[in-house]
């Protein structure tokens, strides 16, 4: 299913998220994915890995009038909240991309000229149903019985009417179905690639591009039209390809481009129809995969402020540290599934997985291998390989829960040789049983280096000193 083969370079980014809230667990679980992929692919070649913040919109600029400042003053103090998620998640991004760069806006606007160029572009005047919330407009099948978005049920759907420009969707009809043809793991899982392709088959309407600067000044300006700003989707999307370089590098942007985008699957239609349509209009190589996971509910329903039940990745790092919130979050499902929390939940499988299974292993073994050498071993076996191929499947949460079986084999080799009891009965049976052990460990942690970085590097640690501090605590 993975098109990049080894030691070439590999390009993954997330999407970009709008800086008008905090940081939630959906975006925290795409970035950590994200993370886990980038740093696998480092192991071999290397890597891109982009993240970054979408700036412009009528949701940040009425925020920021909201709060008395100006769009630039408030989009300058909520990115903070998501560079700082690279510490708070130990996170390898190479790339933070903003779309109030002063190169990213030069890049949009070449983007728009070459669209224009090839006839894609056009001025008509409209009137549609748009939703605030989604940023996109909304055909009368998207609503509720209530006339509400079914994704913002709290926001009330706006009228809009007005003279904008238009990006010729409808020409890309044919070329995006014979994209998903060709590709046939273009979107994964392959139930969201059908889903588009289902969308694409059903036709195709040219979209709005752009909104009057009397109205909504806050974006990019259009080239040779200052009566316009360019629509938040059509600016934003351009990031992918102006944080490699484009237009200016092309060397740069040739090694990378293109790349793996991951996503949530309320993106399906921006990134993998939309996104591909107006690449192709610009003369440039369409994305190579789409990656897109299902939404994050707290016991059944939606995270919402009004229920009061959002969980942020701070209050999960303050509860679970680092490395148990990556492992909570990566161990959630499969790619494309709706997930399901709940603080009980979660606490039960870090107490077992994390404080019972590694950190009780890691700690058993250090103790009863005092005074012994480690002597380290080879990582290549087919162990590493079983890992790769599920990696490179995409299946993240099969992936750790592989290695944790690992963990699980550790754990009952060790109550099935009772070293405790070797060591007063047979010190070369025992040499033998703590030496596999050690080597296991070892394994262990090599396996986990995508994954659990800290926790990987702590294991490291201990077999070379031959202490460690207990890994995990247990929460009561």
């Amino acid at each position: 299913m993975r098109e990049n083969t080894s030691n070439k370079p590999f390009y993954i980014t997330t999407t970009l998220p709008y800086v008008n809230g905090a940081p939630h667990i959906g975006f925290a679980l795409e970035i950590i994915e994200a993370d886990v992929l980038a740093r696998f692919h480092s192991l071999s070649g290397p890597v891109v890995f982009n993240t970054g913040t979408d700036e412009h919109g009528v949701n940040i600029y009425r925020k920021a009038l909201e709060l008395g400042k100006t769009p630039q003053e408030y989009v300058d103090e909520m990115a903070k909240n998501f560079q700082n998620l690279r510490p708070l998640l130990n996170l390898s991004f190479t790339h933070f991309a903003r779309t109030t760069d002063a190169h990213h806006i030069q890049a949009a606007q070449e983007f728009w000229r070459r669209c224009r160029d090839a006839g894609d572009i056009y001025k008509k005047d409209y009137r549609i149903k748009y939703c605030t919330g989604c940023e996109l407009e909304k055909t009368d099948s998207e609503l509720s019985k209530e006339g509400r978005c079914l994704l913002h049920p709290s926001k009330d759907i706006e009228i809009i009417e007005e003279e904008n420009y238009f990006f010729r969707w409808s020409k890309y009809q044919e070329m995006l179905t014979q994209l998903y043809k060709d590709h046939p793991h273009f979107v994964v899982p392959e139930k969201r690639l059908n889903e588009v392709r289902s969308f694409v088959a059903g036709g195709l309407q040219d979209f709005s591009i752009s909104r009057l600067k009397e109205k909504m000044p806050w974006g990019v300006s259009v080239p040779d039209d200052e009566a316009h700003v360019m629509y938040v989707w059509f600016d934003a999307l351009v990031n992918y390809i102006s944080t490699i370089g484009w237009p200016d590098n092309t060397e740069e942007f040739e090694k990378w481009w293109p790349g793996i985008q991951i996503a949530g699957k309320d993106n399906l239609r921006q990134q993998a129809a939309m996104w591909q349509a107006m690449l192709l209009s610009a003369g440039l190589p369409p994305s190579k995969q789409i990656l897109l996971n299902g939404f994050i509910n707290v016991d059944g329903q939606k995270m919402s402020k009004t229920l009061g039940n959002v969980i942020s990745p701070m209050e999960m790092i303050e509860r679970y540290g680092v490395d148990g919130t990556r492992y909570l979050l990566l161990s959630l499902g499969s790619l494309g599934e709706d997930f399901d929390v709940n603080w009980v939940r979660m606490t039960e499988k870090y107490n077992a997985d994390l404080a019972n299974g590694l950190g009780n292993l890691v700690s058993r073994v250090m103790k009863l291998s005092e005074g012994m050498k480690y002597e380290g071993g080879s990582t290549k076996d087919e162990n590493s390989q079983e890992l790769q191929k599920l990696i490179e499947e995409y299946r993240i949460a099969d992936a750790l829960e592989y290695i944790w079986s690992k963990v699980r084999e550790a754990n009952k080799y060790v109550d099935e040789h009772k070293p405790w009891v070797l060591v007063k009965t047979d010190q070369e049976k025992l040499g033998e049983v703590m030496t596999n052990l050690l080597w296991q460990l070892g394994h262990i942690a090599f396996l986990l280096k995508s994954f659990l970085p800290e926790t990987a590097e702590k294991i490291e640690t201990a077999l070379q000193t031959g202490s460690v501090a207990p890994l995990f605590q247990r929460i009561k």
